[in-house]
């Protein structure tokens, strides 16, 4: 099954993905991998069939409203509590928000792309934590990491205790296999994994370069579409969980995990992915940005970036976020009269950056895909001094934007950078020499500006 229109001018072909889907987004489903494994009319029977164990993985306080609760419930042929003493993984360059490591710097930073090492490296290994904030213990903030990686995670496993994962590949499409089964990400797709669900992640396509928001607080949610009505934006229909498949493997297995900051690993004798059926509403997911349903201005002016919002983790002020995730997609622009790239702005929010492919309207030199902005909360930035020439010069004709896919991390809280991040070879020293040759325009007569 093909999750890509055979048509969109955005994708290729080998990103077709074979494997069957539950469409919806929050939707309370069911899968079985085997006939009559997932029980009727009870959670918990006395014996269940095939002699399985019932267990169920929260994403939620039990007393959570109706509305806000997750939970699954596992059939599986063993349960989760059999496995070794965990002990200390070195936790490598994978950090944890409160970050105490180093001062964030009063500049706007921007990185190029992080090199895929030559040794092997599965996606736990590598992950590099750019930068957090918040605090992990108190569920409130993110943590952003990169994943590096070059080789399949076939004989080891592991689960993030600390938030769920918002993985968005950027070179090279990831299989996860989890508890609820299989599902694949190319770039141009995104995948959550909730708190707490192990998994695995197969690399498709050799070396493999990505982006990951580790969400402390809420679980992701869409946002309210207000007066634009019932339609548009992110569509419930379009996100896609998997259906049940089960691994009935015994040997020397590890199983990692992340936990109050830390990694630990423990031996396990057989896969942890032994769910032969399961329901409920806390299941990964994985969701194509082309199915984005872009609300643009059909008039005049620049609309807030936050109309590009596909998923939103609240914080506890309501219309302020834990985090964001915003997407700058392929669109027509039409407005009239009107500056048409993102105009330079402050904000109280702070904003880190992805670029998947293409280039960034605003700034189309220095920002790679595979590389990284971060603008944290009243530092100024908009458009490139070139670009912003370029802009107010231009002939205002309908435009497509069609080589480009950015994305934000978007959060209330100050991302404090790591110690690597601001020490790594790939932070560019001049990025702020893209708006040093920004002129004065003034002369004190109306019409003035660039001509």
């Amino acid at each position: 099954m093909a999750s890509i229109s055979p048509d969109s001018p955005d994708r290729l072909p080998e990103f077709a993905d074979e494997f069957e889907y539950q469409h919806g987004f929050g939707n309370e489903c069911e899968s079985e991998a085997l006939p009559g494994a997932l029980p009727v009319g009870r959670r918990s029977p006395q014996r269940p069939a095939y002699g399985l164990y019932a267990e169920q993985l929260s994403g939620a306080a039990f007393t959570a409203p109706r509305a806000n609760n997750r939970r699954n419930w596992f059939y599986r042929i063993r349960p989760s509590v059999r496995h070794g003493s965990f002990e200390a993984l070195p936790d490598g360059l994978l950090l944890t928000s409160p970050i105490q490591d180093a001062r964030p710097p009063a500049a706007q930073l921007r990185w190029n792309p992080f090199p895929i090492p030559v040794a092997p490296t599965d996606w736990v290994d590598g992950l590099v934590t750019l930068g957090a904030n918040g605090d992990a213990r108190l569920q409130m903030g993110i943590g952003i990491h990169l994943y590096l990686a070059n080789e399949s995670m076939t004989d080891r496993f592991f689960f993030n205790a600390d938030g769920e994962l918002l993985i968005v590949p950027q070179q090279g499409r990831l299989r996860l296999h989890t508890e609820c089964g299989v599902l694949q990400a190319a770039p141009g797709e995104i995948a959550v994994v909730p708190r707490g669900m192990v998994f695995r992640v197969v690399l498709l396509d050799g070396p493999s370069r990505g982006y990951v928001c580790e969400n402390y607080g809420q679980p992701y949610t869409l946002p309210e579409r207000g007066l634009v009505g019932s339609d548009g934006f992110a569509n419930e229909r379009d996100f896609m969980a998997p259906v049940a498949a089960f691994e009935d493997r015994e040997g020397d297995f590890e199983l990692a995990a992340k936990y109050s900051g830390r990694l630990h690993a423990c031996r396990i004798d057989h896969s942890p992915l032994d769910v032969v059926a399961w329901w409920g509403n806390n299941a990964p997911y994985k969701y194509d940005l082309a199915r984005f349903a872009v609300v643009n201005t059909v008039s005049i002016d620049h609309p807030d970036p936050s109309i590009f919002t596909v998923l939103n983790s609240e914080s506890h002020t309501q219309g302020v976020a834990n985090a964001d995730f915003v997407i700058f997609p392929p669109r027509w622009q039409v407005a009239t009269d009107t500056f048409r790239p993102p105009p330079y702005h402050r904000n109280v929010m702070s904003e880190f950056m992805g670029l998947i492919h293409g280039q960034y309207e605003s700034r189309p030199e220095g920002f790679l895909p595979g590389g990284a902005t971060l603008h944290n909360c009243m530092l100024p930035h908009g458009p490139a001094a070139d670009v912003h020439a370029k802009a107010s010069r231009a002939k205002l004709a309908p435009t497509y934007l069609d080589d480009t896919l950015a994305f934000m991390f978007e959060s209330r809280y100050l991302i404090q950078p790591s110690r690597h991040a601001l020490e790594a070879p790939e932070l560019q020293a001049d990025y702020a020499d893209c708006w040093a040759g920004l002129p004065k325009h003034f002369t004190g007569s109306p019409g003035s500006g660039p001509r």
